[in-house]
C-alpha cells in the first residue's frame, strides 16, 4: 500500500482499475467481511461510495451533464461521466460507546457508520512550491505522515497556518468542531473530541486529533 498514493486516484472514474485495485489492497489489511463492497449514495450533483468498514468514502462528481438520481444502484451509474472530486478518510475513536452515540445527531450517527482508515501512517504528498501569505515558498517536507493520534498542532508544524478554518463557536453541545483546510495542498482535517467544540475551542483544538480528513485537487 505504500507505494500507491491515494491523491493520485483522484480525477478517475468509479471503473478505474487503479481505484478498484486501491479498495482491494485496502480491503487486504482488515478481516471485516466485504469490506470492499460500496453503499452508494447518489444525488443530481454527487455520487458517493461510502466503504464503512474501511473508513473511507468516494465523491465522484457527475461531467458533462450527467445528473444521477436519487437511488439508483451501482450497476445502473453511468461511470464514465463521472470523476473523483474528493476523497474522505474517517478516525473513529474505539472509545465511543453505543449509549454515548444514541445521543448524537443524525449527521454524527452517520459518521459514526465508518471505521476507522486502516493504514497508519497515511503518506500525504505535499505541494512544493506552496507559498505563504507574503508569497514566500514555504519551507516544509515533501510530505506529511498522518496516524490515528496526529493532532492539529502536528498538521499545523508541519502544513503551516491553514488557508481557510471554522468552526468551534458557539456552546460545547450542539456545535460543529474546528476544521482547517491547507487549499495548496488539498487537504480539510475537521477534529474531534470535546477539545475541538465550544468556548476556547481554538485554544484547546491544538490538541485535538483529526475525525475526517478530505482530500481534494490543490488549488
Amino acid at each position: 500500500m505504500s507505494s500507491l498514493k491515494i491523491q493520485s486516484l483522484l480525477g478517475q472514474s468509479p471503473i478505474s482499475e487503479n481505484i478498484s485495485g486501491y479498495v482491494n489492497r485496502l480491503a487486504e489489511t482488515t478481516s471485516r467481511a466485504d469490506p470492499s463492497t460500496p453503499a452508494v449514495k447518489a444525488y443530481p450533483d454527487a455520487v458517493y461510495f461510502n466503504f464503512y468498514k474501511l473508513g473511507l468514502s468516494l465523491q465522484f462528481a457527475p461531467k458533462g451533464g450527467y445528473r444521477p438520481t436519487a437511488e439508483l444502484k451501482q450497476s445502473e451509474l453511468k461511470n464514465e461521466q463521472m470523476a473523483l472530486d474528493s476523497i474522505y478518510l474517517y478516525n473513529i475513536p474505539s472509545k465511543i460507546t453505543t449509549d454515548s452515540t444514541s445521543k448524537g445527531t443524525s449527521s454524527r450517527s452517520a459518521e459514526l457508520a465508518f471505521s476507522t482508515f486502516p493504514i497508519s501512517p497515511l503518506v500525504l504528498v505535499l505541494n512544493p512550491n506552496a507559498k505563504d501569505k507574503d508569497g514566500n515558498t514555504l519551507s516544509r517536507p515533501s510530505n506529511i505522515e498522518i496516524t490515528p493520534e496526529t493532532s492539529g498542532k502536528d498538521f499545523v508544524s508541519i502544513l503551516g497556518e491553514p488557508d481557510r478554518k471554522g468552526g468551534g463557536a458557539g456552546p460545547s453541545a450542539g456545535s460543529i468542531g474546528i476544521w482547517c483546510e491547507w487549499t495548496k495542498d488539498g487537504i480539510m482535517v475537521e477534529f474531534g473530541g470535546d477539545e475541538a467544540k465550544g468556548p476556547q475551542a481554538w485554544e484547546r483544538g491544538k490538541d485535538a486529533v483529526w475525525k475526517i480528513l478530505t482530500i481534494f485537487a490543490p488549488a
